[in-house]
């Protein structure tokens, strides 16, 4: 069963982490994608060895940890350890078992939890901030930044340059059956839809009028198919009703496709760093950072980053990380702009040994 985002669920999820500090639209955003299940005495959540990006949290009821076979360890829900993800590290660590009667739990898509968690921490600017929007005329940031962040088109898009994409959009208003792009011209922006709907067709050697292939709606993006293959537009979109779109033009979108210069080090070489006199700087969020850590790392959470940056040594080496790396690549490319000496973790903490233990 998929949540609602009632502000009932909503106060559940805040109990676990990281969504203790998250903002309420983001948090609503995460609701809508994230489903409540139950599980049955003896059933596997999860095997040893799993790779499949999920993330679970146990509601109520008990599981067992296991490891080639031998109990390693007991959660129970409303504890301490209940309150972060279960053996969220890939591949896992152990196998999960439930042994309680019967158990709920909450399970979603980590990629799509990773990415929310990161847009919560760098996106913190306003809609009226965007060019050409003013207070009264913005839609939610909630109703169509937050349903963008899902396009994958946009996941392709590094972290560190999210916030530049957002800033460099463009809005222009459009009338009901305006043609807004036209199959087989060039291509030369994305478009985005923030109010309003559009219908997409296909000319065809035997259907001039052309084929219906898709109606879309507030949140959905067309026309990156061209400025990323270089190609032709291969459909019409034309706008169903009146409405409002943003758009990021060709060199920008292609410019902010490509990964800052970022340098990149695996686990053991940022060891070697540190013992040679570098430092971690762990950017997740605090209820993550207790739940384990790099030995020695200080915590300073991304949203903190700039506000703290003043205690950093220009001349130490840093070496950042997260569960992932997304965040981290996002905090590497703010020290770096600045001067710094940062390093990201390859592959985030959740693919080292510091997760396992």
């Amino acid at each position: 069963m998929e949540l609602s985002g009632s502000s009932k669920e909503l106060a559940v999820l805040k109990t676990f982490s990281p969504f203790d500090n998250m903002r309420p639209e983001n948090l609503m955003t995460l609701a809508r994608r994230m489903r409540r299940l139950q599980a049955p005495k003896g059933r596997l959540l999860f095997t040893e060895g799993d790779e499949e990006k999920q993330t679970y949290y146990l509601l109520s009821g008990t599981i067992d940890l296991m490891a080639e076979g031998e109990v390693i360890g007991t959660v129970r829900s409303g504890t301490a350890k209940a309150k972060n993800p279960l053996a969220h590290a890939l591949p896992r660590p152990y196998s999960a078992v439930v042994t309680s009667d019967k158990i709920e739990y909450l399970h979603i898509d980590s990629e799509f939890l990773d990415v929310v968690v990161t847009w919560d921490q760098t996106g913190s600017y306003k809609v009226s901030e965007l060019r050409g929007f003013d207070e009264d005329s913005s839609p939610p940031a909630d109703d169509w930044m937050t349903a963008l962040l899902q396009s994958k088109a946009f996941h392709r898009i590094p972290p560190a340059n999210l916030q530049a994409v957002f800033m460099r959009l463009q809005r222009v208003d459009y009338r009901a059956g305006e043609v807004v792009i036209k199959q087989g011209a060039e291509g030369d922006c994305i478009y985005i839809i923030v109010k309003g709907s559009c219908i997409v067709t296909r000319e065809t050697p035997l259907n001039k009028e052309g084929i219906k292939l898709a109606e879309l709606r507030m949140g959905d993006t067309f026309g990156e198919e061209a400025l990323i293959s270089d190609t032709r537009r291969n459909a019409t979109v034309t706008m169903a009703s009146d409405g409002c779109l943003m758009r990021l033009g060709k060199d920008d979108f292609r410019k902010l496709l490509h990964e800052p210069l970022l340098e990149w080090v695996d686990y053991g070489d940022a060891q070697r760093a540190v013992a040679e006199g570098g430092q971690w700087i762990d950017v997740r969020l605090p209820s993550e950072f207790e739940h384990y850590r790099a030995d020695g790392a200080i915590n300073i959470p991304l949203y903190s980053l700039r506000m703290k940056m003043g205690a950093l040594d220009r001349n130490r080496r840093y070496i950042v990380c997260c569960d992932t790396g997304r965040r981290s690549s996002a905090c590497a490319y703010i020290l770096s702009e600045r001067g710094f000496q940062a390093s990201v973790l390859k592959g985030g903490l959740a693919a080292t040994e510091v997760a396992r233990k």
